[in-house]
């Protein structure tokens, strides 16, 4: 049984991982579309990207911290086969979290004005907010269903639906822009907004697609109650839902928080040094290029901080203290593994990347540069606050949330003011919080577990391939500029050997061994 178990864990990490690639695959395209599309750019993307931006901090509110607190409560309930309080604690909190979520989409629909007037300083953001607003109630339910899923070790539904979403929505919104953009009275706002709203009919389907699966689940835990457990008081019950998802989602709140304060302060603080048009150039490059590529690590490692929730819940419930120890030290490694050669492709491959993908808005190269140092740091912190809420330590990713957000605020302040760095600021103020919020998780771990954890003897390994990797494949991006072969050729030709290259060095320095997955 436990072999099994253990199987599912990584199964559900691969299937993860599998589903963000293709769901970063289809977002770039819909991205590339619209950053290139003429009257969208970099002005329309600061439209949509604010626009986008508060919606996913109230969907945060309602949404994001509810799928790992549930899965969280389902994984232990499963542990023990207590199948009837299960699918009570399912029912009570999609009926609780629908409530939270039909306040927030009325919240965002009435106050759309304001918020884009007031505190975005964007009044073209107004109809994207109206058109985003009912996507709250729908992930708000989603998510509750994903945590019923994960929770059950079938973290493979919560990857298809992800993906199912995303198809839905890079094809509705090249489609309605498109559309629209022939129409003679459209313009960036209204482009702006109708690219928002294909978010909201996305979640929508993704809702009805992750729904059915559910049923079929739901089947088999039928015949599997054979243990008659009294019935859990729905008080008791929302009472230990909003006690495990209230810090979760306050975490995963204060981290929406800090590309908000993006949102805010760049565009107030630039439109004073260098116009308002130009700060919101500057904020969409951020926003939409430099966020996004730097988001595409933490989107694939996202998939083991999902998985360690409830697998590590699990093995608490039994008492399985060598087995959560060994699910940390994996899982720490794999970030690493993943986390290094990130940052290293990021910092060296800019100007290509950028080249590749924004052909006609290439500007910004020098600021992802910059941005992947704060990727090692953003991975460990977001791998840990999984760990740390496997085992009940919920408070602590709230602290250093909360910490590094103000290391966020006061640095933007200060830095983006400063000549010649202007924007970079933001990013440098990103980085700060991201080692903070680490050096306050990682000190929480080694305090609550038994466990002897050493980074810098873990990395070196990876380190040393990372650079090898960089090394051989610029060698080979030289190579074949020389031949005069185009340019985007030699960009995805260098960085598709760069990974063979690293994932050949991981192979051969041994550095994720056969026991350590087993």
């Amino acid at each position: 049984m436990k072999k099994i178990e253990i199987t599912d864990f990584f199964k559900g990490i691969i299937s993860l991982v599998i589903s963000q690639i293709l769901i970063k695959i289809f977002g770039v395209i819909y991205s590339l579309y619209i950053t290139n599309k003429n009257g969208f750019g970099d002005e329309g993307n600061a439209i949509y990207m604010s626009g986008y931006q508060i919606y996913a901090l109230l969907l945060t509110i309602s949404s994001i911290g509810v799928p790992n607190a549930i899965s969280k409560i389902i994984s232990e309930k499963k542990s023990i086969k207590d199948y009837t309080n299960l699918e009570r604690i399912f029912k009570i909190s999609v009926f609780v979290f629908a409530v939270i979520g039909f306040f927030g989409t009325v919240t965002l629909f009435i106050f759309s004005g304001f918020i884009a007037e007031n505190i975005l300083q964007i009044p073209e953001t107004k109809l994207s907010l109206m058109v985003l607003s009912p996507a709250i109630f729908f992930v708000s339910i989603s998510s509750v269903v994903r945590g019923y899923c994960n929770g059950e070790n079938k973290i493979y539904v919560t990857a298809k639906s992800q993906f199912f979403e995303q198809i839905i929505k890079s094809v509705l919104t090249i489609t309605l822009v498109e559309i629209l953009s022939r129409f003679p009275n459209s313009n960036t706002e209204i482009l702006a907004a109708i690219a928002n709203f294909a978010t909201t009919l996305a979640t929508f389907c993704s809702l009805m697609y992750i729904l059915k699966k559910y049923r079929k689940i739901k089947k088999q835990n039928i015949y599997l109650s054979k243990y008659n457990f009294p019935k859990e008081r729905i008080f008791t019950i929302i009472r230990k839902v909003l006690i495990i998802s209230i810090p979760m989602t306050t975490s995963a709140i204060l981290t929406s928080l800090g590309k908000n304060v993006d949102s805010v302060t760049v565009v107030r603080i630039l439109k004073n040094i260098l116009g308002e048009e130009t700060a919101i150039i500057k904020y969409g490059i951020l926003s939409s290029k430099v966020d996004i590529l730097i988001a595409l690590p933490l989107s694939f490692n996202i998939a083991i901080s999902t998985a360690l929730i409830p697998e590590i819940s699990r093995k608490k419930a039994i008492n399985d203290i060598s087995g959560i120890v060994k699910k940390i030290e994996t899982s720490i490694l794999i970030t690493i593994i993943i986390g290094i050669p990130s940052t290293f492709g990021m910092c060296f491959y800019s100007e290509q990347i950028f080249d590749l993908l924004y052909p006609r808005a290439n500007e910004g190269a020098i600021l992802l540069s910059i941005a992947s140092f704060s990727i090692i740091f953003s991975l460990l912190v977001q791998t840990i606050n999984g760990i740390l809420q496997g085992l009940g330590k919920n408070n602590v990713p709230v602290l250093a949330s909360v910490i590094g957000l103000l290391v966020k605020i006061f640095s933007n302040i200060i830095l983006i003011r400063v000549e010649g760095i202007y924007e970079k600021g933001a990013i440098i103020g990103n980085i700060l919080s991201n080692i903070v919020s680490f050096i306050i998780v990682y000190i929480a771990l080694i305090r609550n577990i038994d466990i002897k954890l050493n980074l810098l003897k873990k990395g070196i390994k990876p380190i040393l391939a990372s650079a090898i990797m960089i090394f051989f494949s610029l060698k080979i991006y030289n190579f074949l500029v020389l031949k005069n072969i185009n340019i985007n050729i030699c960009t995805i030709s260098s960085i598709f050997f760069a990974i063979l290259i690293y994932i050949f060095c991981c192979f051969f320095m041994k550095i994720l061994k056969k026991n350590e997955i087993s």
